[in-house]
Formats: C-alpha cells, sequence, structure tokens
C-alpha cells in the first residue's frame, strides 16, 4: 500500500491525512467531507509528468490524478485489521500469489507497502539466503513490523521507513518488487516508479503489481481502489518498466508482471 497518514501532505490530500480509507464499497461520511472540502481547489491542466490537479470526482479520492487516473486516499494503519483479516487468504488466494512470484533462496525482495507485513514475513521463509525489505511510510506500521519480526523471529525481514516519493531501496539490488493493494494510493506515483525502476537488477529485475480489476464489477470494492490492465501498463510505461505480462490466476486481482531493461 496498500502508506502514510501523517506524512501525506502534498498536493489535494485534505482529510486523507488524519482518517484511514477503507476499500469496501460502503462509503465514508469522513471521506464525503473531505472530497467537498477539496472541490474548492482550482484546477491545473496535466504536464508532462502526467500530473493534473482538479476537484476530485470520488470522495474517497484526492484532488490529484496521475494519466488520468485519480489517486485513492491512504489506507492508514488504522486500518491494519483489514490487512490482517481471517478471509483475506480465501478471497485474494495469497498462497497462490507467493507461488506465483517463484521466489529463489537467494532473492531480495521488497514488500513496498508492507502494513503490518501480512506478505513479508510469508515471503521472508522462501528466501532464506536472501532478504527481504518491508518498505512503509507510516511509522507506525514500522513499529508493528519490528515487533513482529522478533515474534516470528525471521532475522532476513528488514522494516524500511520510506517517503511519498523514494522507497529507500538499494540501486540495482532488489530481485522483486511486491506492490499488493497499496500503488493505486500513492501520492507520488512517477517518483515512486522512477526509485522502483532504479532499484531492480537491469534485465531480470520485477515488479509484481497486484490490484483488484476494475474490469471486474463484481469484485466488491470501491472502484477507486481497483485499476485496469490497461492504466496499469501505461503507468508503468511512463517511467520506463517493460510488460512482462498479467497472470489472472487470482479470485479478484490482477497480477501485472514487469521488468526493467537493461
Amino acid at each position: 500500500m496498500k502508506n502514510a497518514v501523517a506524512l501525506w501532505t502534498s498536493l489535494g490530500v485534505v482529510a486523507g491525512i488524519t482518517t484511514a480509507c477503507t476499500q469496501l464499497p460502503m462509503e465514508s461520511n469522513v471521506a464525503s467531507q473531505a472530497g467537498l472540502r477539496a472541490a474548492t481547489i482550482t484546477s491545473r491542466a496535466p504536464d508532462e509528468s502526467g500530473y493534473e490537479s482538479r476537484p476530485p470526482r470520488d470522495p474517497n479520492g484526492i484532488a490529484r490524478y496521475y494519466h488520468g487516473r485519480q489517486i485513492a486516499h491512504v489506507m492508514g494503519h488504522e486500518g491494519a485489521d483489514w490487512l490482517e483479516r481471517d478471509e483475506r487468504t480465501r478471497e485474494e488466494g495469497t498462497d497462490a500469489l507467493l507461488k506465483e512470484l517463484h521466489l529463489k533462496p537467494t532473492d531480495t525482495v521488497a514488500d513496498i507497502g508492507a502494513g503490518t507485513g501480512f506478505f513479508s514475513f510469508r515471503m521472508a521463509p522462501l528466501v532464506p539466503q536472501g532478504r527481504v525489505l518491508a518498505v512503509d511510510i507510516q511509522p507506525e506500521m514500522i513499529t508493528e513490523l519490528n515487533q513482529r519480526k522478533l515474534k516470528n523471529k525471521l532475522r532476513n525481514v528488514e522494516p524500511v521507513l520510506g517517503t511519498t516519493t523514494d522507497p529507500h531501496l538499494p540501486a540495482s539490488e532488489v530481485d522483486v518488487v511486491l506492490i499488493v493493494d497499496a500503488y493505486h494510493e500513492f501520492d507520488h506515483p512517477r517518483e515512486m516508479g522512477q526509485a522502483i525502476r532504479q532499484a531492480l537488477r537491469p534485465g531480470t529485475g520485477r515488479l509484481a503489481l497486484v490490484e483488484y480489476r476494475a474490469e471486474d464489477v463484481d469484485v466488491p470494492i470501491k472502484p477507486i481502489h481497483k485499476m485496469t490492465v490497461e492504466q496499469a501498463r501505461k503507468e508503468m510505461a511512463a517511467v520506463g518498466l517493460e510488460f512482462v505480462e498479467v497472470r489472472e490466476t487470482l479470485p479478484q486481482q490482477h497480477l501485472l508482471l514487469f521488468r526493467r531493461p537493461l
């Protein structure tokens, strides 16, 4: 992500810095009020970066758009229970997702928007000679990750406090970057995409982008928390990542694979 509540202070974030965002279809009164206040923001046409500022069409998003897509409010640390819900494995096919990553024992993996570490701690045993960089920009989540690391005794999980523009990953050393249901909430997707590209190993480094399928109206998630394959490919191409394939083996989400070219 799923990324900070307190640190998301750039253009367009009105109430998102003080309230968690849920992904379920039911709208929250707080999010609706935030949208009304944000509607006073003056529109600004998109520039060469792909960003555009205009009033939010969806109250669950901010007044900022990227390549035509409205950026969603972040799910803050208050929504941690949603990440660890009992039914998540069944609803999202998380075991199948881990298999689809084809991790090698020596891989360096970055879990961006790690949150409570749902995936970080499941990937750690799969890379016993490697490491998992569990990135989040919420200090509360980093505290939670460190506590769970001690509890689970998994030394190869390394919590990393990132920012809204930089995940603070080592250059050209990461084999797999995993982003699950978080990219659509990135306040600076262009800058984050560029930083991810630089972190991946040239030629072999892969980005596994997981987002709820916007093409499927039966997926019970708010539209702003979904993405189409077309939109994802457009945004990744804009930062120089090459599309590899999309795998539709998960119950509700796309698994899109990209790589850093040589």
